[in-house]
């Protein structure tokens, strides 16, 4: 029997501030394919504006550079640049960038048969400008709840980076050296020079962390990952 048009279901396009679950979130979201980026953060959807260039494209490129080069270096871990991220039933982010053990090198997270992260990334990186209150206080939760192990908030306006790491299931931040280098605690040599970074100087960042990625303590990193 053919329908009518009367008889067709339809399925409601998702709007800024919509409250729903993460399966309707998907289905709504997967039935808009020009839409480009929506999360789903603590059960209410985000769509967000426009992004302009030195408040969010120009930090996030020199943050991904910073993570690729480690990437590069370490076999076992993998990036991605804003993947979904399945979190729990009222959370599915697209997070500016994840930084994460691979499962078959012991992370924690997984690939579905789909193709999109389900779990908690080990690392999970925000470039926030309007998005702050949201970056900081919801996603925040959200992440901690969830286990993501290390949550890095680069406030742009504010000229400000918190690096923060789960300790007995809150976060705390991320003490910066008396060289004024941020160290990871999960990824051995990740080393941030977070001065050189807001000033836009990426040789200096990535000499940074060309040291961090030569210590022993990455090169043991490496080893262990290889090791399962």
């Amino acid at each position: 029997m053919v329908k009518t048009p009367s008889q067709h279901w339809t399925i409601p396009p998702l709007e800024n501030g919509d409250r729903l679950n993460r399966y309707e979130f998907e289905r709504r979201y997967n039935a808009m394919p020009n839409l480009n980026k929506a999360e789903l953060i603590e059960g209410i959807v985000y769509m967000p504006a426009a992004l302009r260039f030195k408040s969010h494209g120009q930090p996030h490129g020199w943050m991904i550079g910073w993570l690729v080069t480690y990437e590069a270096t370490t076999p076992g871990v993998a990036l991605g640049v804003e993947p979904t991220v399945r979190l729990d039933i009222d959370n599915e982010p697209q997070p500016d960038a994840v930084l994460l053990i691979m499962p078959q090198a012991g992370g924690q997270a997984r690939l579905s048969e789909d193709d999109y992260i389900e779990g908690a990334p080990e690392l999970v990186v925000e470039i926030a400008a309007s998005s702050v209150g949201i970056d900081l206080h919801a996603k925040k939760q959200a992440y901690r709840r969830n286990g993501v192990k290390e949550y890095i908030v680069w406030q742009v306006l504010d000229q400000k980076i918190s690096w923060f790491y789960l300790d007995k299931g809150e976060y705390l931040d991320l003490p910066t050296d008396t060289d004024g280098i941020v160290r990871s605690r999960v990824f051995p040599g990740l080393w941030l020079a977070v001065v050189e970074l807001l000033a836009g100087n990426m040789q200096g960042v990535l000499a940074v962390l060309q040291e961090g990625v030569q210590s022993p303590e990455h090169a043991a990193f490496v080893q262990k990952l290889a090791s399962y």
